[in-house]
């Protein structure tokens, strides 16, 4: 290749151009000169165009953040000094830097992960992908290091403007400024978008920041105005300093982060690789808390990117490198039917209002924010403020719809708990992405929802199976005005409709199986399938019954309060197999089986769902695998539990099991 040959395309286990293929560590970056450098920022973004399109995964963030990446790992010694990157999406650069450069399986089992990981590189630190956390775990390795005496050790937190929205943000900043003893450098990469616009107080702040890049230079030509004038006296000092004084804060309100006791070094062109460098390295040498403003673009270098005004390369599926089209149209999704419905709803119910958390696109939400414009409220990456601020609406006589993906849900128990349900305030929360989403990793799975919110009194939970129950139970949901509601459902595409045979007592049969032989010597088998798993339990239901057993599936729309009639038809069975995409500890199943118990109903139970574990990213396919709720799974678990019974095992489960 040095003598003129073709250079190679970029293919999964080898990355195309010659100076990234020579960078196996941090350490070879500071061997580069600023033209290789240059080049290298080219090479990286060709890389993850080609690389991510095949995979899919985080596009946009990745292709801003290239010449600061580089900058941070040219002036910094990681992993000796420590790097933390807010929410992480925005890491496969460092990926690249630090030695990965295999990403044919980017987001697959066995390969890359999408976010940071300790299991791939000593050069990862934080896995958590939830935002606005950078700065208290920056505050923490800081603070260690002064403890430990390694005053040598330098801790560099990247947070994007979006997730400086999020309160917990605020709270580091206070604590990280209280001291003078600290290396710490705070890089905000501000590119004036989150999922979606950033907005705010916070935004607008940044915004002007970004917007008066002259103030230093007017300053400078006021200076060299007075030097040409001749020595200058005292009154033109004066007026100089009286000048700068006057137009600080209309044209320059880094104040704020200097009354915080930090120094602000910014705005800095993020795609100056040079000049960001130079700005890291005063940061560095300054020796106490510094911010860094930094100014970069989403999606740079990257023409269909750096036009979508939707911000659909925040995140993208496999896609065609030279237009950005999706390889294979999405299938009408949950997502999709919730927007359409809420816009519905919304035709009817003038006192509804939506409140996303910086997720206006993602969570469907934009439809309805595009026809009641007056009633959508983004609060940005502020979940706990979204909770309390949607019970003063329910309080003043609206009904917010405070839409999230269940994940992030966990971040606001404590509002929906002592803000929401204490004050029996009708809010209906619509979680997105419940249950098992796969690729994304372990704090992305939204598992944790049903067993979390099974505690809250009066809330009332529904788990829609298909495009029909989520229709009824979102209007079902904001039908409540003296307590919380819930709907949830999961990531991706709606399966076909799984209509009821009969409804007994608010629960749908969806199946009944009578037998091979029609016998009343059979044992009596309860499926009972929670929202996306009713297929599961359909299927595992079928093959139940083909083993001579007579089988009921069931699947309750409503599932928190544990419906009365359910508890009547366990009491109908001689085992019941529940199926959910929750974690099974203190999950929907168990709460069947505890208001079953109460009732003296003493039908065994044996429960099917996600374990007492954090997943790995890997397709929802692989993950449902290794969790063993396949509907082969599910129906061995019953057969098992049967044949236990059969032969006076112990093993056979107790009706509190």
């Amino acid at each position: 290749m040095e003598n003129g040959a073709a250079m190679p395309s970029s293919t999964p286990d080898r990355p195309a151009g010659r100076v990234l293929q020579r960078v196996r560590g941090p350490q070879d970056l500071k061997r580069l000169t600023p033209g290789q450098v240059r080049v290298l920022a080219d090479e990286i973004r060709e890389f993850l165009v080609q690389a991510v399109s095949r995979t899919g995964g985080h596009l946009g963030p990745n292709l801003g953040v290239v010449e600061l990446t580089l900058a941070i790992h040219r002036v910094f010694e990681s992993p000796r000094d420590t790097v933390v990157f807010d929410t992480g999406h925005q890491a496969y650069v460092h990926k690249l830097l630090t030695g990965r450069q295999d990403f044919g399986h980017l987001r697959k089992q066995g390969g890359l992960s999408g976010y940071p990981s300790r299991a791939e590189s000593e050069h990862d630190v934080v896995e958590n992908s939830h935002a606005s956390t950078s700065l208290s775990w920056a505050d923490g390795i800081a603070k260690a290091n002064v403890v430990r005496g390694l005053h040598d050790r330098h801790v560099v937190a990247v947070i994007g403007d979006g997730a400086l929205t999020g309160g917990m943000a605020w709270e580091a900043l206070n604590n990280i400024a209280e001291s003078q003893d600290r290396r710490l450098v705070v890089v905000v990469n501000d590119n004036g978008r989150s999922y979606s616009p950033t907005i705010g107080g916070m935004a607008h702040h940044l915004a002007t920041l970004r917007t008066t890049r002259g103030y230093e230079a007017f300053l400078g030509w006021g200076k060299r105005t007075l030097n040409r004038s001749g020595p200058p006296g005292r009154l033109a000092y004066d007026a100089l300093h009286g000048l700068k004084k006057g137009i600080k804060d209309v044209v320059a309100p880094q104040g704020m982060f200097e009354d915080l006791g930090m120094k602000y070094i910014g705005p800095i062109d993020g795609h100056d690789e040079g000049a960001t460098e130079r700005a890291l390295r005063a940061a560095r040498a300054f020796g106490a808390p510094v911010i860094v403003h930094v100014i970069t673009e989403k999606g740079r270098g990257y023409s269909p990117a750096e036009h979508d005004v939707a911000d659909r390369f925040h995140a993208v599926g496999q896609i065609h490198p030279e237009t950005g089209l999706p390889v294979a149209p999405s299938r009408f999704g949950w997502t999709s039917v919730f927007a359409d419905e809420i816009v519905e709803i919304g035709h009817d119910r003038p006192d509804v209002v939506a409140i996303t958390a910086a997720m206006l696109h993602p969570v469907g939400l934009a439809p309805f924010a595009q026809e009641f414009p007056a009633r959508t409220f983004d609060v940005g990456i502020a979940e706990q403020h979204a909770a309390t601020s949607a019970a003063g609406m329910a309080f003043a006589g609206l009904h917010p719809v405070v839409a999230v993906y269940a994940t992030f849900l966990n971040r606001a128990f404590d509002q929906v708990l002592m803000d929401v349900a204490l004050h029996r305030a009708g809010v209906t929360f619509v979680l997105d992405r419940a249950g098992i989403t796969g690729d994304d990793g372990a704090s992305h799975n939204g598992v944790w929802d049903m067993a979390m919110l099974r505690v809250v009194p009066g809330l009332r939970l529904a788990a829609p199976r298909d495009e029909p129950t989520l229709r009824a139970a979102l209007r079902a949901a904001v039908d409540v005005d003296d307590a919380p509601t819930v709907v949830r459902y999961p990531k991706g595409p709606v399966g076909d409709p799984l209509p009821a045979v009969e409804e007994l007592d608010g629960v749908d049969v969806l199946e009944r199986h009578g037998g091979a032989d029609g016998g009343s010597g059979s044992a009596r088998v309860l499926v009972v399938g929670v929202g996306s798993m009713a297929a599961t339990a359909v299927s595992a239901g079928a093959t139940l019954g083909a083993h001579g057993l007579r089988v009921t599936v069931a699947s309750p729309t409503w599932v928190l309060p544990v419906p009365d009639g359910l508890v009547k038809l366990v009491g109908e069975h001689d085992l019941v197999v529940t199926v959910e995409d929750g974690v099974v500890d203190g999950g929907i199943g168990a709460g069947v089986a505890q208001h079953a118990a109460a009732a003296s109903v003493p039908t065994p139970f044996v429960h099917c769902g996600v374990g007492p574990s954090f997943l790995e990213h890997a397709s929802r396919d692989r993950v449902v695998a290794e969790q063993r709720l396949t509907p082969g799974d599910v129906a061995r678990s019953a057969l098992d539990a049967l044949d236990a019974r059969a032969s006076g095992s112990p093993a056979y489960p107790t009706p509190d099991a």
